[in-house]
């Protein structure tokens, strides 16, 4: 299919509307990791700088699945000691990007802060994320995205009514309001770039990031359009042409028809009485409305459901599982999943007509290679030795 990633490790070359740029990836957990997966897969080269005594992560998966370590060549440094230092700021010195995820004034400790690096390079993109952000009463607080989506309002908002808030997984604050807003504010700082040849500094975080993503929804409670109790609206599954139902299988669908033409065909195939077509959006109808769509969908399997309203506007999907949806077959007609080694995972997003980007692979040999990895940044073998003689870097 044109457009299909080609699969590659680091080393390899690469294709896609940011091949030829530099990011250095200072490792950690989370949305960093994922934002660099994202621009390796965008075509930039990246080196993900480890500690050289850095432990086991919570959860520890074998190379071939270890997504924040695919599409990257990894070199472990000792940045506690003068010379690791020294060496980061010589790559940084070479580099189009720096990002990293550590609590505020953890770089500035190693003496590797924003003041000091654009120093040796003015026109570096230096990309901060953290929880909080670089200030304020909670900066230096642990957290998790859970924790942030609560500080945001947004957990409060998530769930039915009368039950305690339900987690989206770490979607929306990690991945959500940290990784993207992180590539988004990479993306606009390498346009202004290209303008005034300056870098600078991006102080993302994930409490404001995920608060962004719901600024339309401040808006609606603005306009007296939404309430601040969660499940008792429109999108929330406080509306009963909005929300989830159990199949005869104990499987679900998904209704969406918000649209009165959409409800109108949802209402017609299922069938529901046509008074509710006429009191859509009277929410003195709702309760009725929910009960008899709920007792409808009840009579069928999920798969029976799928297959009535596939060909129409009725805005209802079948509840697939992960590893059901990567079978669907709109999703083959894509190729929106693919392989690289033994994981099957997402394909790289969004698609660009121009040149397919890299499916990022597992570290290969050359992507560990000091000689191959330092040349690229200026330094000598001979350089590269001494500082591998010295434990500066890691084998």
């Amino acid at each position: 299919m044109a457009g299909s990633p080609t699969s590659a490790g680091a080393s390899a070359e690469k294709t896609g509307p940011l091949a030829g740029l530099k990011v250095i990836e200072m490792a950690g957990l989370g949305p960093v990791p994922f934002a660099a997966l994202m621009l390796s897969e965008m075509g930039a080269w990246v080196l993900r700088i480890e500690r050289a005594d850095a432990s086991q992560p919570l959860l520890s998966l074998p190379e071939e699945y270890d997504l924040d370590r695919h599409g990257r060549s990894i070199l472990k440094l000792d940045l506690k000691r003068l010379a690791g230092a020294e060496l980061l700021l010589r790559l940084a010195a070479k580099a189009d990007i720096l990002v990293e995820g550590f609590r505020p004034g953890v770089m500035e400790r190693l003496g590797l802060g924003p003041d000091v690096v654009l120093q040796r390079n003015p026109a570096l993109i230096y990309g901060r994320l953290t929880g909080f952000g670089q200030n304020g009463p909670l900066s230096g607080q642990a957290g998790h995205d859970i924790n942030y989506l609560a500080y945001a309002g947004l957990l409060h908002a998530v769930g039915r009514q009368d039950t305690p808030p339900v987690p989206p997984l770490n979607l929306v604050a990690d991945q959500g309001g940290g990784a993207m807003m992180l590539i988004a504010g990479v993306l606009a700082a390498l346009f202004q770039r290209s303008l005034t040849g300056k870098g600078q500094v991006i102080d993302a975080s994930m409490i404001e990031g995920a608060s962004m993503l719901a600024a339309p929804i401040h808006a609606y409670m603005a306009a007296g359009l939404w309430s601040d109790r969660r499940g008792e609206n429109l999108l929330d599954s406080g509306a009963p042409f909005c929300d989830t139902y159990e199949t005869a299988d104990a499987r679900h669908i998904a209704v969406g028809c918000l649209e009165p033409r959409f409800f109108a065909e949802f209402a017609r195939l299922l069938p529901l009485d046509s008074h509710f077509v006429r009191s859509q959006y009277d929410k003195s109808s709702w309760p009725a409305m929910r009960a008899a769509i709920a007792g409808r969908v009840r009579e069928r399997t999920r798969d029976d459901w799928a297959a009535l309203f596939a060909a129409t506007d009725a805005c209802v999907a079948p509840v697939l599982s992960l590893v059901e949806a990567r079978n669907h077959p709109h999703n083959r007609a894509r190729q929106s999943f693919v392989t690289s080694g033994g994981l099957e995972r997402p394909a790289p997003a969004p698609r660009f007509s121009q040149k397919p980007q890299t499916l990022a692979a597992a570290p290969a040999a050359a992507d560990r290679q000091l000689e191959g990895i330092l040349t690229r940044f200026g330094l000598s073998e001979e350089e590269v030795g001494a500082l591998a003689k010295a434990d500066v870097i890691g084998r």
